[in-house]
């Protein structure tokens, strides 16, 4: 019997400061923290798969790197793209696109905690 991928399972974002990426992600993008996690990472109520920020692993040096995820795409769901993208320019947030029209629905980018390059879209 061989082994197989089914997809992806889980994802993290390491990240220096957890309280604040954590904050940026329940007061900006409205995620919500899943009951219990561990104590170096805040685990969010995501579906179909769970999202967190997490503490570096052994070994992750953020400062050595030259953007965080740096080749990595991570786009988030929402039912409502253009409302988010207000609530995040009025909120400050770096960089954010301006709606561009995809197989996905309007989606538009940002720059999310400690440099990280996320993609919103949605209805």
């Amino acid at each position: 019997m061989s082994a197989t991928v089914e997809g992806p399972d889980f994802i993290a974002l390491q990240v220096r400061d957890v309280p604040a990426a954590a904050a940026f992600f329940e007061d900006n993008l409205g995620l919500r923290r899943a009951p219990g996690g561990p104590a170096n990472a805040v685990v969010f109520a995501t579906a179909p798969i769970p999202f967190a920020v997490r503490e570096p692993l052994p070994g992750v040096d953020l400062d050595d790197a030259a953007r965080p995820g740096l080749g990595v795409a991570l786009w988030l769901r929402t039912d409502d793209a253009p409302t988010l993208r207000e609530r995040l320019v009025a909120a400050g947030t770096q960089d954010v696109t301006p709606l561009q029209d995809t197989p996905f629905g309007p989606a538009f980018t940002f720059t999310g905690p400690e440099g990280y390059r996320l993609t919103v879209h949605g209805a």
